[in-house]
């Protein structure tokens, strides 16, 4: 699924006008029939409704829900703002049908001085005074409003996005001047800015409406943003050979866990063992040995000439890829250790947990990486290797972006919404996975599924994009079954063959 650019959306519409061919006031008129069905699900008849339209195609869109709502019964009290006397065109055609429109209870064009009407907690303001062409902080009287609205009892339905926010980057924006939806109606597909964490506050329930803009004209945008969708991991998947055996289905080196952490090795070496490779040595210090044997009889025990940590590298050349760095410990013997070990390693390498805790405490290092690298950070993680803290989300994509490019590695930056940022520049985001996998040891089964997939054979994007989905998928079939509060990684790694075999079926 491609996720538009405000200016990729306008190329959307514009095209889907001149080739279906519609007008532009009866796109509008699909828009609102799909916003209208979406919010009369919701609220009932007897709902006292305000509807709060603004002087773009935003605006429009809510006069002619304000009209179709009162049309169905509803008691609209509709308020138009155009302070600056100046309307879109389909926002004024929809003024002068609400005007004409005898079921509307009550509608007010506002044009300089204005007096709110209540909102109780049974009101349900529908919110069109901004859409997704928003690009500055809302200030004066709109940024009054829309306090006035936050601080109210009543229930908010944005139209398309909350107004103030704007569709992309918020970095700078005036976060109190932002409204606060209870349900948001975006049109046709997700906005960046939904996928970001600071950002659901403004948008409360999001529903997604089909208005049929043009398949083609979408298929013609070249999208630096998508999102991950079942239909992809099925084609990426490969048929699992009949004739495989150990030796041809790959074989992964995880170097992880430090005496006391040998949890995270464990994790890891399940969950790689789970994802289908043939074979799986794990490295770790002599005095986890009988913890492997025992909790992973499936992996070969490699062990450090040191009986607590990590201390030297291994040979590496018989690997299919390489997984470093759950529970490895920061100690100094432990991160010379590390850098040796991924400089001497030729297969592809995912670096996790402590390997990027110790690259951001020698942050010379990085440009000792290996190209087409994965690094698979949560945010804070993220932070310290990029050596500073950033505004928000958008701000933390843009420098993954930047660090993804200029070393041409893959990096996956953990949250709600994973993303996956690539050497090209693009970012692909990540739809499965809950609340739930926000626990110990989940980034440690996310390291041995991608190690899993890359010695497999699979490239660095397609283990990546497959192993965020399945990850994902496996916490989410273990929330159905467990309830989230009780979600443990292991589950997660319990589950992995049920979401291949959803995957297959």
């Amino acid at each position: 699924m491609k996720i538009l650019t405000c200016t990729q959306i306008r190329e959307l519409d514009k095209y889907t006008i001149e080739h279906e061919p519609i007008k532009s006031i009866d796109l509008m008129e699909r828009a609102a029939k799909a916003l209208t069905r979406g919010i009369t699900s919701v609220w009932s008849s007897d709902t006292h409704i305000v509807v709060f339209a603004g002087p773009g195609n935003n605006g429009g869109d809510a006069l002619a829900v304000a009209r179709m709502m009162a049309e169905q019964g509803y008691a609209v009290n509709a308020y138009l703002f155009n302070v600056n006397k100046s309307l879109s065109p389909d926002c004024a055609t929809n003024k002068d049908r609400i005007e004409q429109c005898k079921s509307i209870k009550n509608f007010t064009e506002v044009t300089d001085e204005f007096d709110p009407p209540v909102l109780s907690a049974k009101t349900l303001v529908i919110d069109g005074l901004f859409g997704s062409g928003l690009n500055k902080p809302l200030a004066g009287g709109f940024a009054s409003l829309v306090k006035y609205i936050n601080q109210s009892e009543c229930k908010v339905a944005s139209i398309d996005i909350p107004s103030g926010l704007m569709a992309e980057n918020n970095s700078f924006n005036a976060r109190t001047n932002i409204i606060q939806a209870d349900y948001t109606f975006t049109l046709q597909q997700k906005k960046l800015a939904f996928l970001f964490a600071e950002n659901q506050v403004f948008i409360g329930k999001l529903r997604v409406l089909d208005i049929r803009l043009s398949a083609e004209g979408l298929k013609n945008i070249d999208a630096d943003f998508t999102m991950t969708e079942e239909s992809d991991i099925r084609e990426m998947l490969r048929q699992r050979n009949d004739f495989w055996h150990k030796g041809t289905a790959g074989s992964a080196l995880l170097v992880a866990g430090k005496y006391g952490m040998a949890g995270a090795s464990v994790l890891a070496a399940k969950a790689c063992m789970r994802a289908g490779v043939g074979k799986v040595t794990v490295h770790v210090p002599l005095r986890n040995n009988d913890i492997l044997q025992a909790a992973v009889p499936e992996a070969i025990v490699s062990h450090d000439s040191d009986g607590n940590m990590f201390t030297e590298a291994v040979a590496s050349d018989d690997f299919d890829a390489m997984g470093i760095g759950p529970g490895l410990g920061t100690e100094e013997t432990t991160a010379i250790a590390m850098i040796s070990q991924i400089r001497r390693t030729q297969a592809p390498t995912v670096i996790d947990a402590d390997g990027l805790n110790i690259l951001a405490s020698h942050r010379a290092w990085l440009q000792q990486i290996p190209v087409d690298s994965i690094l698979t950070p949560h945010p804070v993680e993220f932070e310290r290797l990029a050596g500073g803290r950033f505004n928000d989300s958008y701000e933390r994509m843009e420098k993954a972006v930047e660090m993804a490019r200029s070393m041409h590695i893959y990096i996956i930056v953990k949250d709600h919404y994973s993303m996956l940022c690539m050497p090209n520049g693009k970012v692909v985001f990540n739809s499965t996975g809950n609340s739930g996998m926000a626990t110990a040891g989940s980034g440690d089964v996310l390291t041995g599924i991608i190690t899993a997939l890359l010695a497999r054979g699979y490239s660095q994007k397609e283990a990546c994009i497959i192993g965020m989905f399945l990850h994902g998928l496996a916490g989410d079939i273990a929330a159905e079954e467990l309830g989230k509060e009780s979600l443990m990684a292991s589950d997660i790694i319990n589950c992995l063959p049920k979401a291949f075999k959803r995957m297959e079926d």
